[in-house]
């Protein structure tokens, strides 16, 4: 397995051996090799760190990571790993002593990187320790992928090393000799600085931030001063919420409103008392029984509603210039004490082709609107059953349709007229009655 093992050289730690007795050694060592991902349950070690210190120590990774020259194009967003956190607890209460054979590790375990550090106890906090990693940047060249002569580079390559994505941190006070020290470990997964003929690679892609994220880190993360960028799990592609307690489905980017509630963001309060007719949970209103209309079913329509303009097999027909949507057309229907037309069959088709055809060429409707050949009936798609249905929640068993309908355009529920008649799908309101008795 590669191994990598150096000691500071003056030109990487040099600046901060004057907060040190010149009796007193300085260590520092990273490393890449196999580790168990399991520990037991132990009772917190001395000196093992805070959530918040965790907290800190993760945030200044990812700063660092960041804000990294030249800019990095595939480093990851790194998240905090408690199990890695034991394990750099228990490295770290070795202070500095060889870790045991792992002889007898699976060939699956992870691999993990280290950094590590010895120095006198209370001579620097640990936010420091991860910065002095970080400073041995400035003795690494990118474009040669190698340190300088004399220096260590490895704390800073592990540091930045853009496919690690997990961290934990530990420490724990020590005696080395008569002196007493202070162990800081990281461990990193994946661990890095690998080797390739003896060199080791670079640590991560350079180019604009967050450019060559994977497909699974497709989100770019960026600090709270928006510097630098950083590869993330996406954590809403959709980029859309859903009010008033709605669930979002990030794989169809559909929000599946709580009962009460409707709309594209669940943003729609639904009227649930139908007091002549049932609630439709699916378009949040009322389906008015025939006589009767208004929003909750409750105005009693006298017959004949209106005169029709056709008559098919006891229904009532009318064409209507009063609404430019789709559910002003369902209210204007129902508010007459009707329902937007249905077909289902060749011969209503075919007959309401032939009247809706002539409107034009007779005169009878002058509204322009009449040109596009469009009509709204009462078929719409219904986003929760991924299909089509008729106002009435019945599906649809006709199916002679024009060519590009029935389709659901600009998010209105719309259906094209079959075959060459002019096409029912917005414009005005075709409106259907039954007669009662």
């Amino acid at each position: 397995m590669p191994q990598l093992a150096s000691f500071p050289g003056p030109g990487g730690q040099g600046h901060r051996m004057g907060l040190l007795s010149m009796l007193l050694a300085l260590f520092g060592i990273a490393w890449t090799e196999v580790w168990p991902l399991q520990l037991p349950e132990q009772a917190p070690a001395p000196g093992a760190l805070s959530r918040k210190e965790s907290f800190l120590l993760l945030s200044l990774h990812n700063r660092l990571r960041s804000r990294v020259q030249p800019p990095a194009a595939n480093m990851r967003r790194m998240d905090w790993s408690e199990n890695l956190a034991q394990l750099a607890q228990a490295r770290a209460a070795l202070c500095g002593m060889p870790a045991p054979a792992l002889a007898s590790a699976p060939r699956r375990t992870p691999q993990m990187g280290w950094n590590m550090q010895l120095l006198p106890i209370s001579s620097v906090s640990f936010p420091e320790v991860i910065n002095l990693w970080f400073a041995e940047g400035q003795w690494y060249s990118h474009e040669a992928a190698e340190c300088a002569q004399n220096a260590t580079c490895t704390h800073y390559t592990q540091l930045v090393w853009a496919t690690s994505s997990q961290l934990g941190c530990g420490r724990h006070p020590c005696s080395v000799g008569q002196a007493a020290m202070e162990a800081f470990v990281c461990a990193y997964s994946p661990g890095g600085n690998w080797e390739v003929n003896g060199k080791t690679i670079v640590p991560y892609k350079k180019g604009a931030w967050c450019s060559l994220c994977t497909a699974s880190v497709s989100g770019c993360f960026k600090a709270w001063d928006h510097t630098g960028g950083l590869c993330e799990v996406p954590r809403n592609p959709c980029r859309m919420s859903c009010r008033n307690h709605g669930h979002l489905n990030i794989s169809t980017c559909h929000c599946h409103c709580p009962p009460g509630y409707t709309g594209r963001y669940c943003q729609v309060r639904c009227s649930v008392q139908c007091i002549h007719g049932h609630f439709r949970e699916e378009e949040c209103s009322c389906v008015c029984d025939v006589g009767y209309s208004g929003a909750q079913c409750a105005t009693k329509v006298h017959f004949p509603f209106h005169t029709c303009d056709l008559r098919i097999d006891g229904d009532c027909f009318t064409v209507s210039s009063e609404a430019d949507t789709y559910y002003g057309a369902k209210i204007k229907c129902q508010g007459k004490g009707g329902a937007l037309a249905q077909i289902k069959s060749q011969k209503v088709q075919d007959i309401l082709a032939f009247y809706l055809g002539r409107l034009e060429t007779t005169n009878e409707v002058t509204d322009s609107d009449f040109e596009t050949r469009n009509f709204w009936i009462g078929l719409t798609y219904k986003m929760a059953k991924d299909s089509f249905r008729w106002t009435t929640g019945e599906h649809q068993s006709f199916t002679s349709f024009a060519f590009g309908q029935p389709d659901n355009h600009r998010c209105q529920g719309t259906q094209g007229i079959p075959d060459a008649g002019p096409g029912l799908s917005e414009g005005e309101g075709t409106s259907q009655e039954r007669e009662g008795t």
